[in-house]
């Protein structure tokens, strides 16, 4: 049987056995890290600008090295991922030069420019037609954020009238080629957006109805809630006070009543307004004015005394 002295030294013994363990897995588990962190990994990058729709090859591509702690999700590592012998890949997107090429932003293995692998769950792509204004002169870009406007002429009284008839449509594509060689920027007859199912219904019957437009938003700006449809009256200035006539009826969407809009004619035209009456108070009437006069009358021996004259009023 272990003496008392003997259970104390063996319990000591396994007490620091362990302490000591956990000291060099921690110490190992730290190298590692610390090994893993400063070593990198080559990851594909574009060697050339890939415009949407550009087939991916070799001669287009390099490997740079990248810190294995800050990879991009979904990067190519090697040059049998990105190209699988006997199968093509396109851009999807625009990538800049040195540009990491992901997973979502070129095709699938052996399929061509589709659009469609670009949209949401739940969207569309519309593709409306524009003309060199409306289209921004070109500036207009894939991925940026534009209004729809649509100008058309009210049946009643042939007066035009523009409306805002979606607002924060983000651009998929504009036209087949956004710029040339040189990289200027090229004004489109087609614009792709993404919208929702029944936007692109309302694109369909705008463009029926009228000339759509796109309005260039500013990135991050909140959709105004309430918008106004301008006609040719708000145009006009009142030859009097120089303001604009009265906004029309506002209105939420293409789909909703425009109230309004009808023809103001020059009858309408606000009159200056009369000069102000002054009105001055009625005077108050004067206090009481003691003005009268005794007098004393004596007849014989008699005397009488006379008041004569107004004693108040």
């Amino acid at each position: 049987m272990m003496s008392r002295q003997t259970l104390t030294a063996l319990a000591g013994a396994i007490v620091l056995g362990l302490v000591a363990v956990f000291i060099a897995n921690s110490y190992l588990t730290g190298a590692q890290k610390r090994a893993y962190a400063g070593a990198t990994t080559k990851v594909a990058v574009a060697s050339a600008p890939l415009g949407y729709g550009t087939i991916i090859t070799p001669d287009k591509v390099r490997f740079v090295e990248f810190p294995n702690t800050s990879i991009p999700p979904g990067s190519f590592t090697t040059a049998q991922q990105l190209l699988p012998p006997g199968k093509k890949r396109v851009a999807l997107v625009p990538i800049a030069v040195n540009e990491p090429i992901l997973k979502d932003k070129i095709s699938a293995e052996g399929e061509g420019a589709s659009i469609s692998a670009l949209l949401p769950d739940g969207m569309r792509a519309a593709t409306v037609r524009i003309n060199d204004v409306s289209g921004v002169a070109g500036f207009v870009q894939p991925n940026d954020h534009v209004d729809v406007l649509i100008t058309r002429t009210l049946g009643g009284n042939e007066s035009e009238v523009t409306d805002v008839l979606l607002q924060n449509v983000r651009i998929i594509a504009m036209g087949v080629h956004a710029k040339d060689s040189d990289g200027k920027p090229i004004p489109a007859r087609t614009a792709t957006l993404e919208v929702a199912p029944l936007d692109a219904q309302k694109l369909a019957l705008g463009e029926a109805a009228g000339s759509l437009s796109l309005v260039l938003r500013k990135p991050g700006e909140p959709s105004n809630p309430v918008v106004e449809t301008v006609s040719m009256n708000d145009l006009r200035y009142n030859m009097y006070s120089g303001a604009r006539y009265p906004a029309p009826a506002v209105v939420g969407s293409f789909g909703g009543a425009i109230a309004g809009a009808m023809d103001r004619s020059a009858a309408t035209i606000a009159k200056p307004a009369p000069r102000p009456v002054r009105r001055t108070a009625k005077p108050k009437p004067l206090p009481p004015v003691n003005i009268g006069t005794d007098i004393q009358v004596y007849r014989g021996t008699k005397s009488d005394q006379v008041k004569v004259g107004d004693y108040g009023r």
